[in-house]
């Protein structure tokens, strides 16, 4: 009796995954958010699949921020997204926060 043929097991394709956070905070709490980046970003940064984490000013705003995020694949991202620091800063970001992050995927690739 032969054994039915097993078919090679093919690695997910990896995609990378490039993010923009558009972040805002309370009137006169930008200072917070930068804090609490400067606290969380070498975690971020250490973790597998991060290939940028990266916190800008808005000029002429002190109050608002966009986060340039690069990561290896989805499954890197989701990871991140589960992490334990990333849970509790979340948890804590709605103090000088605005409101919610607006995140916007942009293409891997540039167009031109």
């Amino acid at each position: 009796m032969s054994q039915p043929s097993q078919q090679p097991q093919t690695q997910p394709q990896l995609q990378p995954v490039r993010l923009h956070v558009h972040i805002a905070t309370q009137p006169g709490r930008g200072r917070d958010q930068i804090e609490a980046y400067e606290r969380l970003a070498p975690l971020v940064r250490a973790e597998d699949g991060c290939l940028q984490y990266d916190l800008h000013q808005v000029v002429g705003d002190a109050d608002r921020f966009v986060l340039v995020e690069h990561w290896a694949s989805r499954e890197a991202l989701a990871a991140h997204d589960l992490a334990p620091h990333m849970v509790a800063a979340a948890a804590t970001n709605s103090v000088f926060r605005a409101g919610p992050a607006q995140v916007v995927e942009i293409a891997a690739e540039p167009l031109a």
